[in-house]
């Protein structure tokens, strides 16, 4: 049985993933060890992780790379080139990443083992799409910035087969698209998208027209055109240009000022392309493959609020299925899983036709108790050790219940942005201040961020217009009619938003998962996938009568999600949280030393 490790590195998101045969038994991000938010360098901190996960070295047949690092020296080489001499000042950076990290790459791969594999970027990207999925057959859609020259791609797969149908190269990019109206709003790209799709419902799509007369060209058939002409990524470190600012009648906003009407009409616009470009792109590759459902990676695939529109508008749409680590990272998982299958001849997975094979993405590094305990004792906490698991989760259960914020570290690590359960900060989503309250108080981070429910699976719809399971967090749908409220609006009726009033009022009966148009990003749990953490989730139900927690990312604003106890308990420590549940363990607050308390607010992080 073949043993395959997959490396994704050197441009944002770096991880590595390895594959026993055709099950997937390790991934891991390497910012998690690093500490450094979306580190793009070689991952040696996760190849290890990897590695011990198999056994070591010597047990590793091959090891995969997740793109040709020359394909993607030709691009840049070319636009430098075709822009010249626009790019002039950019030629240094690129060819000390070019020459100095990307192309000698292959010589790293081969310290680590006898058989080294080159992947094609968006192949990658589908394979990590279709190989894990319950599908035996179904239409793959690749969709991201952009990998060696792909930005976009459609594939047919049926059992091990991959084949590639169509494509459509850089420039013309969806996700650089989108990432120019993140930068134009003064958000991060590459970082900021998600923040984004968040600030979509709080405006107005008016500039709809305006983009799809100048920006993009949508085809009939699914393709589409940008018009380089208002985008700076061709020639220079920005992402848009003066142009684009003409255009639209407003400078790009100075990251954390305020946020005013025309940046959320803005992101509404955005993101309604974005919606009628995937429409296209879906609906050409259901037809050309003659499939009915769809798998899709790449890091535009990690839009919820799309994926969530095509499940509710394409009847012949009968299942979907999104990597859960959609964006590059997952590329190092999808770079081994090709080659499990295509070059050892390994079959598909044994839950094939009915259940994923991503193991509930919970597939980073878990701590024994012992080393929990131990980190413990070096902050010199004060600590209370509950061995029976019942009793473990009742008691966080009530913490959650009488509105204390809590943060849960157990198992194994999340692998992809999302945290799932197990690296996670919890709270009662029937808090009417829940939002602003978790996001200025623990996360130090903008008061308007969504935050997500976590739902019992069996209840989510009850509550959710959603028929689908969304064990991943990688879908929106909205909150039925029966359980909205009506809120005061005017302050966006009148003119630039207060948001801190409309943040605070009650729009459901979980106010503080309920977007201000009441849609919600939604996690189902079942008890198969996460036992531990649907168990909490059903005390918390059978204490309240709410199937619901608020679920967002054990962090802190600019840090990555924790990944040891050490981690855990340094931001419990710097953020405002009250109970620490972790391992068997729960640690109070207010419990701890004065110097402990203290510490709160003490470290702050470069803003993401």
């Amino acid at each position: 049985m073949s043993t395959v490790v997959g490396i994704s590195a050197l441009y944002h998101d770096s991880a590595a993933a390895a594959v026993i045969g055709n099950e997937v038994v390790a991934a891991a991000q390497e910012e998690r060890f690093s500490r450094r938010k979306h580190d793009a360098r070689f991952p040696n901190d996760a190849l290890e992780f990897c590695l011990a996960h198999v056994g070591g070295r010597e047990r590793v047949d091959a090891v995969a790379f997740y793109e040709d690092p020359l394909l993607a020296f030709d691009r840049v080489l070319r636009n430098t080139i075709d822009v010249a001499p626009d790019g002039e000042a950019l030629w240094p950076a690129i060819a000390a990443s070019q020459l100095g990290e990307k192309l000698p790459v292959l010589e790293r791969l081969q310290k680590i083992a006898p058989s080294v594999f080159i992947v094609d970027h968006h192949v990658s990207h589908m394979a990590s799409a279709f190989y894990p999925s319950p599908f035996r057959d179904a239409a793959i859609v690749v969709v991201d910035g952009v990998g060696e020259w792909a930005t976009t791609s459609i594939a047919d797969a049926t059992d091990v087969d991959i084949t590639p149908l169509s494509q459509i190269h850089y420039p013309h990019s969806l996700g650089l698209f989108y990432g120019a109206f993140t930068y134009h709003c003064g958000l991060k790209v590459n970082s900021g998208e998600y923040k984004l799709m968040g600030l979509a419902p709080y405006g107005t799509p008016r500039y709809v027209n305006l983009i799809l007369d100048h920006l993009i060209d949508l085809r009939a058939d699914g393709s589409f055109h940008l018009n380089t002409d208002y985008f700076g990524f061709l020639a220079g470190n920005r992402a848009t240009n003066a142009a684009f600012e003409t255009l639209f009648d407003c400078p790009r906003r100075d990251p954390e000022t305020q946020l005013t009407a025309v940046y959320m009409d803005l992101a509404a616009s955005a993101q309604a392309v974005l919606n009628r470009a995937m429409f296209g792109i879906a609906r050409r590759a259901l037809a050309v493959t003659g499939r009915q459902h769809l798998c899709l990676a790449g890091g535009v695939a990690l839009n919820c609020v799309t994926s969530g529109e095509l499940l509710r508008s394409m009847t012949e749409l009968k299942g979907l299925w999104i990597q859960p680590a959609a964006g590059d990272a997952g590329g190092a998982l999808g770079a081994a899983l090709h080659v499990a299958h295509r070059h050892f001849g390994c079959a598909r997975h044994a839950g094939i036709g009915r259940i994923d094979a991503q193991k509930g993405s919970l597939l980073g590094p878990a701590y024994s108790d012992e080393q929990i305990e131990r980190a413990l004792k070096e902050e010199g906490l004060t600590y209370h050790a509950v061995a029976d698991a019942n009793a473990h989760s009742l008691r966080v259960a009530q913490a959650l219940a009488e509105g204390q914020i809590v943060a849960r570290f157990d198992g194994s690590m999340e692998f992809g942005p999302r945290a799932l359960g197990n690296r996670s900060i919890l709270a009662d989503p029937r808090r009417p201040d829940g939002q602003s309250y978790i996001n200025l108080r623990i996360k130090f981070r903008e008061s308007w961020r969504p935050f997500a429910p976590a739902v019992l699976a069996e209840h989510a719809a009850t509550y959710f217009d959603l028929q689908h399971d969304s064990p991943y967090m990688l879908l929106v749908a909205y909150l039925r009619e029966q359980w909205r409220e009506p809120f005061d609006k005017s302050s966006f009726v009148e003119g630039d938003p207060d948001m801190m009033k409309l943040l605070n009022q009650r729009r459901s009966f979980i106010p503080a998962v309920t977007h201000i148009d009441y849609s919600a990003r939604i996690q189902t749990v079942d008890p198969d996938t996460n036992p531990s953490f649907y168990r909490l989730l059903q005390q918390f139900f059978r204490l309240t009568g709410c199937p619901v927690l608020v679920n967002t990312s054990f962090n802190v604003r600019g840090e990555p999600i924790v990944c040891t106890p050490t981690d855990a308990v340094n931001c419990f420590v710097n953020a405002g949280i009250d109970l620490l549940a972790i391992g068997r363990f729960l640690i109070y607050r207010g419990q701890q030393s004065a110097a402990v308390r203290g510490r709160e607010g003490s470290v702050e992080y470069e803003p993401d």
